[in-house]
């Protein structure tokens, strides 16, 4: 007699390229990544399973540290799920881990920190590259008064000013940035945020404000007062999505909450399969 199967609870990490998918977000009629995800999970599980996120990316943002998990009555063994999950998803969409966790386990709930990077491409020649990993910007960016503007941002304070809320429920608009740091590498600025959590699009307009001080229509010394107005008006132009990727999600279960490598250069392409290995396209 088979053994009955009981739940389960899987969580996974991914990487993908989110250049043609609507977002994470199941949506209708449109490509996003959970949507893939779930139809693949059916294939092998033979049940339908709903993948809950850590957070929900946005149309054409990538991520090479996504957690998710769901859960299912099925006697797969998790590497096995990895292997198969891995044969069938498309060549943008890559499961770097599974693992089986308590059923209380919640990949977003029981997050405790998330490390983003936003790339850009500057220089007098961008504007002749379509570009799906950075934002191409070919005005000069002085990168020191970027860097002296996000210290202003360090620690705890309600980001209103950085938010875009269409309609989405937000309590408590304050966060606690752990680290921003810019660097110029060549051609390349990249901007890492890690913080508790980050409100809608808020990464992206944080980006977008840097932008602003580095071309000299803001000065660092301002960002207080636009913090302090709370006024989304008041800060820069949302940057483009394409330019950002999820690199990590943090746990407290996690020995010492590990940190992100920090390796300053273009964002990994060794583990990309052949459609999405170039930079450029």
């Amino acid at each position: 007699m088979d053994q009955k199967s009981v739940q389960r609870n899987f969580k996974l990490v991914l990487e993908y390229d989110g250049t043609n998918y609507h977002g994470w977000q199941l949506q209708k009629d449109v490509p996003t990544v959970q949507g893939v995800l779930e139809e693949a999970i059916e294939g092998i599980i033979g049940k339908a399973a709903r993948v809950h996120a850590s957070g929900r990316t946005d149309a054409g943002v990538h991520a090479l540290g996504q957690v998710v998990h769901f859960t299912a009555e099925t006697d797969v063994p998790p590497e096995k799920l990895k292997r198969c999950l891995n044969e069938v998803l498309p060549e943008d969409i890559r499961v770097l881990s599974t693992e089986e966790m308590p059923l209380s386990f919640h990949s977003r709930y029981d997050a405790s920190g998330k490390v983003y990077r936003y790339s850009i491409l500057n220089c007098r020649i961008a504007g002749r590259y379509r570009a799906r990993w950075v934002h191409v910007f070919s005005q000069n960016l002085d990168v020191a008064r970027m860097q002296e503007a996000a210290g202003y941002l360090l620690g705890s304070h309600d980001f209103s000013s950085f938010g875009v809320n269409p309609g989405r429920e937000v309590h408590d608009s304050t966060r606690t940035f752990k680290r921003l740091e810019l660097r110029r590498q060549g051609h390349y600025i990249f901007v890492e945020l890690e913080a508790d959590g980050f409100l809608y699009k808020m990464v992206r307009s944080i980006v977008g404000t840097l932008i602003k001080v580095g071309v000299g229509k803001v000065d660092p010394e301002e960002i207080p007062a636009i913090l302090a107005s709370r006024d989304r008006c008041r800060a820069g132009a949302t940057a483009p999505a394409h330019g950002l990727c999820l690199l990590a999600v943090k746990y407290p279960c996690e020995s010492g909450e590990k940190s992100v490598a920090h390796d300053w250069g273009l964002l990994p392409q060794s583990c990309w399969h052949k459609t999405v290995n170039i930079l450029f396209a």
